[in-house]
């Protein structure tokens, strides 16, 4: 059986590990999730790595919510290098899903924007371990986790511009 690992902190201002939880289910069965919350978003490497090593996990989701100072946004950054050396030297997915509190305008859409984001990046998730097709179908279509969808450039094969 399959092994999808959450993490998530303490400091997050929306539970968007229960968010991630709550799609997982949705999406089908024949996975087991394994979920562990650490204080900061500069813990989640280490946890994510632990849930791959220590907890057999095919891939982890990992969450956060940076604030909005300068400070804020560079411990995002650190962790999110963090994040990519655990992938790199465990040859291992992780899915960040970071959502800065100055990406909304108030706390209703921040909410919104945490609950979407974690959803979708869940169903980013389920699809590379279940159905990679999925994303395959979805190349080069400006998917956005969160806010809407861009869509692709309006260019044909050749980069003119249509």
């Amino acid at each position: 059986m399959r092994k999808i690992g959450i993490v998530d902190t303490t400091f997050a201002r929306y539970d968007m590990g229960s968010a991630v939880e709550d799609e997982l289910r949705k999406l089908g069965t024949g996975f087991k999730i394994i979920r562990r919350t650490v204080p900061g978003i500069k813990d989640l490497p280490v946890a994510a790595k632990k849930l791959i090593e220590e907890e057999n996990c095919n891939i982890v989701i990992a969450l956060g919510m940076p604030g909005p100072k300068p400070i804020d946004k560079q411990c995002a950054h650190e962790a999110s290098l963090g994040l990519i050396m655990v992938q790199l030297m465990t040859n291992t997915h992780i899915i960040e899903v970071f959502v800065h509190e100055d990406e909304a305008k108030d706390e209703k859409e921040l909410a919104w924007l945490a609950d979407r984001r974690a959803r979708e990046h869940a169903q980013n998730a389920y699809w590379l371990l279940f159905k990679p097709e999925n994303l395959r179908k979805l190349a080069g279509t400006g998917q956005r986790q969160g806010f809407e969808d861009v869509g692709p450039l309006n260019v044909g094969k050749s980069g003119v511009r249509h």
